[in-house]
C-alpha cells in the first residue's frame, strides 16, 4: 500500500503488501519483501534487497554509497534479512569492490542513529544500541549485543553471544561468548546470562569460562594459553569456536584487564 506522496521508482520491486507511508523514497534497483513496513521520510536507494516483515523507521537511508574515496561507482548491494527493525535515522551504506555487498542478517535490531558503514557483514539476532558506529569491513556474528555510543574499528571481528559494554572503542577483535568492557576494552567475563537465555546447559558455560580463564587469567600470552588448550581442554563446538576465531583473527583480540598503580 503506497501512499499517495511517497515516491517509488517504477522499476523498484515492492511485494504487494508493503505499507510505505507518506515522503518515502524508494529508488530503482531496489527490492522489498513482504510485510515490510516503511516508515515516513525513509530514503531507500539504488541497490538495497530488503526482506520479509522489516519495519524501518523515520528518517532512515538505506543503501547510500559509501563514505569511501576508492569507491568508483561500482554496482553494489545493501542486503537485509527478514524482521529486522530499523530505528530512526539509521544510516547503512552499500558495499565497494572489496566484498560487494553490506549485509545485515535476519531478527537484528539497530536502533536510532546506528550508522553500518561499507562491505559489514553483520550476522543474525544482532542488537547494535543507539549511535553504535561501525566502520567498514567489520564482522558481527549471530547473538552479538553492542552497547550505545559505541564505536568499531574497521576490520574489527566481533564474535558470537558477545555483550560489548555501551561507549566501547572496539579497536580489537572481541571472541565468542565474552563480555568487553574498560578502556581499552578488555575481557570482563563471560556472558553467562545470555548464553542461558539462548539455552546453553551449565557444564557448557562452565567449560567456556575455564576456557577463558586460561586466556586471561593464568599469565600466559595468547600464544601460549592456545597451545594449553588444544592439548588439554577437550574438543567441543564452543571450544573450537573460540580457538578458530582467535586463529583467524586479523587485528588481534582483547586483551585481559590490566590493572594499573593509581
Amino acid at each position: 500500500m503506497n501512499q499517495p506522496l511517497a515516491y517509488v521508482h517504477p522499476q523498484a520491486k515492492v511485494a504487494p503488501n508493503v505499507v510505505i507511508e507518506p515522503f518515502v523514497n524508494v529508488e530503482k534497483n531496489v527490492e522489498i519483501g513482504e510485510g515490510t513496513w516503511v516508515g515516513s521520510n525513509v530514503t531507500i536507494m539504488e541497490g538495497a534487497r530488503i526482506g520479509k516483515n522489516c519495519r524501518i523507521f523515520p528518517g532512515a537511508v538505506i543503501s547510500a554509497i559509501p563514505q569511501d574515496l576508492k569507491f568508483d561507482g561500482e554496482e553494489t548491494l545493501v542486503k537485509i534479512g527478514d524482521n529486522v527493525t530499523i530505528r530512526e535515522f539509521v544510516t547503512i551504506n552499500r558495499g565497494t569492490k572489496a566484498n560487494w555487498e553490506t549485509v545485515i542478517g535476519n531478527n537484528c535490531l539497530l536502533m536510532a542513529y546506528v550508522h553500518i558503514a561499507h562491505d559489514c557483514i553483520i550476522g543474525q539476532n544482532v542488537i547494535l544500541a543507539n549511535a553504535c558506529n561501525l566502520a567498514g569491513h567489520i564482522g558481527i556474528h549471530d547473538w552479538a549485543i553492542i552497547g550505545g555510543l559505541s564505536a568499531v574499528h574497521q576490520f574489527v571481528h566481533i564474535g558470537k553471544h558477545t555483550m560489548i559494554s555501551g561507549g566501547s572503542m572496539v579497536r580489537k577483535d572481541v571472541p565468542p561468548f565474552s563480555k568487553a568492557g574498560r578502556e581499552p576494552l578488555s575481557f570482563v567475563g563471560v556472558n553467562s546470562i545470555g548464553l542461558r537465555r539462548r539455552g546453553f546447559t551449565n557444564e557448557s558455560i562452565n567449560a567456556i569460562q575455564e576456557i577463558y580463564r586460561i586466556l586471561y587469567l593464568k599469565g600466559q600470552n595468547i600464544t601460549q594459553a592456545v597451545r594449553y588448550i588444544e592439548a588439554n581442554v577437550p574438543a567441543t563446538p564452543d571450544r573450537d569456536e573460540i580457538l578458530s576465531f582467535i586463529a583467524n583473527s586479523q587485528r588481534g583480540v582483547m586483551k585481559g584487564y590490566i590493572r594499573t598503580k593509581e
